[in-house]
This record gives structure tokens, C-alpha cells and sequence, in this order.
């Protein structure tokens, strides 16, 4: 019995090392099939729901394929957090853009052997920590009776905080119900996402660029706007897949800190569950798939992948 064992396994060994195109399809099959059936399955019943409808009288689903539920987006409530979201999103990408450069430039040319390993463990450290206890930190961070507003308060700036909460939109009774303090909250939580791969950019663009430039006659500001940013603006890009997309459909986030102002994710929330409108919560989530497939494809063509 051992024998007929070993002597299977034998054939079988023989047989993957003279396919190793063999071996490679039982080795990715597993994962494919749990891709495909479960991830790719989903987003293909959500897809299917979202042409479907309401029934104004009875609140059944009419499975009537229709685009009835997508004209719906166009309402202006509906499209209010469509449009809130997005710029958000971009508000926070762009942000944290400008944060993450100067910390990913410093690592990549300058923090040479532990400076280095600190840099990366400063920038990991956070992503170790539970998610949801950095939303409920900085909700009391932010809060009327925080560390950052007695901060305020000590330097004498209450009046500035104040005059900006009381800004139309954006502003609030506190940072932590506000529109300021959700964005602050996405820039903290999202920024190792952009460092990471800006890093991994400013590593890539050759030293003697940089001292040809110099030679040339460059000034440092020259250097960087015609050398250094066009060589990590893939980099850039690539940060801006995972910030952008995160924001774009994260749902704890606003529904901790913020007002009561939906974004798409409350949206979907809310009409899944409270309102039992299933074809409406899917035409949501379908908003960010499609906004980021045509985000994707823009950067595709910037070779943002080049820098994941």
C-alpha cells in the first residue's frame, strides 16, 4: 500500500515537471474559483440588482430590468452624495499627495541603514492598530472637549477655530461633527497608503539625474519640478488607487465623525437595510466601481502599476 503510494506520488511529481503549465493551473485553480464565485460573483448580483426596481405602491422589488433606479441617482439628493463623496475622496488624495512627498523624499535620499528601518516602522506602526479604535480616538481627539481644542485654546487661536467652524458647509459645532474633522480623520488613516508607494518612486529615479540637472545649471526648485516629479508621478498615481478608492467607499469613517450628511457608503447602508431598497443601495455601489475603473485605466496609462 505505502509502495502504490509513493509510486502515485512519483507519477504525479513527473507529470507536473513535464507540465509545468499543469502545476501552475492546480496551484492558482483554489484561489481563482474563490475569486471568481465569491468576489467576482457578488459584484455580479449587485450589478444585476441595480436594474431592477421599487414598486411605489407595494415596496416589492419589480425584477423588470430597467434603468428606472439609475435615473434615480440623478436626483439632486442622490446626487448630493454622489458628488460629496467624490470630492472628498479627491480632497484627500490630493492632501495626502502633498503630506506624503516630503516624508517618501526624505526616506528615499537621505535615511540611510536604522534611520531607514524607523522610517518604515513609523509609517507601518499605525496600519498594525485596530481600525475602528483610530476612528473612536480621533473622535474624541477632535471633540468639543479634546486634546486639539484645549490645544487651541492654549495658544490663544479659539477664535480661528471658531471662525472656521462656523464656515457654511464644511464647519460645525465641533471638528469631530464636521466636515474638517472627517477629512482630517481619511488623511491620517489613508496617508501610509501614499508614502509607501512614493517612496518606492523617489527610490527608482537615478542619482545622476539629479547632479546632471545640477550640472546643467538647474536650481533645486527646477530639478524637482522637471526631474524628480515627473519620475514619481507614477508613484503618486499609485498612492492615489488606494486613497482615493478607500475614501471613495469607506463607511465607518463619516458614519463616526462628520455630520449627518450621507456619503456613499451610509447611502448604500441605508437603503440595504432601513429602507429595504435593495436595487437603489446597489446602484450606489456601483457608483465607486465605475468611478474607479475609469480611474484605473487613466492610470494604467501612466504606469502607475509600474510602482505598486
Amino acid at each position: 500500500m505505502v509502495a502504490s503510494h509513493q509510486g502515485l506520488a512519483q507519477r504525479v511529481s513527473d507529470a507536473f515537471w513535464r507540465q509545468p503549465r499543469l502545476l501552475l493551473l492546480v496551484l492558482l485553480l483554489p484561489p481563482l474559483l474563490w475569486l471568481g464565485i465569491v468576489y467576482v460573483g457578488s459584484l455580479f448580483a449587485l450589478l444585476v440588482q441595480s436594474f431592477f426596481s421599487i414598486d411605489e405602491f407595494t415596496g416589492l422589488i419589480n425584477y423588470e430590468v430597467t434603468l428606472k433606479t439609475y435615473a434615480e441617482l440623478l436626483q439632486p439628493a442622490n446626487f448630493d452624495i454622489i458628488l460629496r463623496t467624490t470630492l472628498m475622496a479627491a480632497a484627500v488624495t490630493v492632501a495626502a499627495a502633498i503630506v506624503a512627498f516630503p516624508i517618501a523624499y526624505y526616506a528615499a535620499r537621505y535615511a540611510k541603514g536604522p534611520m531607514k528601518a524607523l522610517f518604515y516602522l513609523g509609517v507601518m506602526l499605525p496600519l498594525w492598530s485596530s481600525y475602528l479604535v483610530k476612528v473612536y480616538a480621533w473622535k474624541l481627539i477632535l471633540a468639543k472637549e479634546g486634546i486639539l481644542n484645549w490645544m487651541v485654546e492654549g495658544i490663544g487661536a479659539s477664535a480661528v477655530l471658531n471662525a472656521v467652524l462656523s464656515m457654511p458647509v464644511i464647519g460645525g459645532g465641533s471638528l469631530s461633527v464636521s466636515y474638517i474633522g472627517t477629512f482630517l480623520v481619511f488623511l491620517y488613516v489613508w496617508l501610509p497608503y501614499m508614502v509607501l508607494p512614493v517612496q518606492a518612486a523617489l527610490e527608482r529615479v537615478p542619482q545622476n539625474l539629479l547632479e546632471a540637472s545640477g550640472d546643467l545649471g538647474a536650481s533645486p526648485g527646477q530639478t524637482l519640478r522637471h526631474v524628480i516629479l515627473p519620475l514619481a508621478l507614477p508613484g503618486i498615481i499609485a498612492g492615489s488607487i488606494f486613497t482615493f478608492s478607500l475614501t471613495l467607499g469607506d463607511y465607518i469613517i463619516p458614519q463616526i465623525i462628520g455630520s449627518s450628511r450621507l456619503f456613499i457608503g451610509q447611502a448604500v447602508y441605508a437603503h440595504q437595510g432601513t429602507a429595504g431598497n435593495i436595487p437603489l443601495a446597489a446602484a450606489f455601489a456601483v457608483v465607486p466601481i465605475v468611478i474607479m475603473g475609469f480611474y484605473l485605466w487613466m492610470a494604467k496609462r501612466k504606469g502607475a502599476f509600474d510602482a505598486l
